[in-house]
């Protein structure tokens, strides 16, 4: 049995793995995943309800708290948000609302108000937690940090691939473009931008399978914790 909460971060731009290592690490680690995209999509689907601009810094301040937001699990372990008492887990999965999630997480409000609830979960469970500023902000003592990373356009085809096995439809091109103007805004915004931490270990995916992926961050998470 474990005598202390561990927490492992993993950062990296959009449509490199985080998500998908996340989850299957903590699955085999029996620990919480924690999505912390999912967390700032919810808010942006909220203002997106309202008719609030994500760039609107007096709407998204004065409507802030307005909204209640809640995390539960179902039995495989998959994260749901809970938005004002409904769960929007399905609602928060499209591309326009990754790109306003971008945007809003960039307001200093957003973030002060969602880094306790982030921290909080940490300070309570064995989480694997991931997102653009987990280890230089959120968790900046985490036990282990891993940046993931893979080039743009190999970004574009796998989330093109995985909006097609849902049965929607999907432009190469028009992904590739979002997800480019995505590591723009999240690379350059003034509060919390998207770098790669100091004593976090790269791991590119370009050219990794899922499997594989997962299975060098988990390399590496058993060598520096024993876990």
């Amino acid at each position: 049995m474990m005598d202390k909460t561990y927490s492992i971060a993993i950062d990296g731009p959009a449509g490199a793995g985080k998500s998908t290592i996340a989850r299957t690490l903590a699955k085999e680690l029996s620990f919480c995943y924690v999505d912390t995209g999912a967390i700032y999509r919810t808010v942006a689907y909220f203002m997106d309800l309202l008719g609030i601009s994500p760039k609107d810094v007096d709407g998204v301040n004065r409507y802030i708290d307005e909204l209640t937001i809640g995390i539960e699990y179902d039995e495989d372990g998959v994260q749901h948000m809970i938005m004002n008492g409904m769960d929007v887990t399905s609602d928060i999965r499209t591309p326009e609302i990754s790109q306003k999630a971008s945007q809003v997480s960039a307001h200093r409000v957003v973030r002060e108000v969602l880094l306790d609830m982030q921290r909080e979960l940490a300070r309570q469970h064995n989480v694997v937690m991931d997102g653009r500023d987990i280890g230089t902000v959120v968790l900046p003592r985490a036990d282990v940090k891993i940046f993931l990373t893979a080039e743009p356009e190999i970004r574009a085809q796998r989330r093109t691939q995985e909006l097609k096995d849902k049965g929607e439809k999907a432009d190469y091109s028009q992904i590739l473009r979002q997800i480019r103007q995505r590591d723009e805004q999240d690379t350059h915004r003034a509060i919390a931008p998207l770098k790669m931490a100091k004593d976090s270990i790269a791991v590119d995916t370009t050219h990794m399978s899922p499997e594989e992926a997962a299975a060098e961050v988990r390399r590496i998470v058993r060598e520096r914790t024993g876990i």
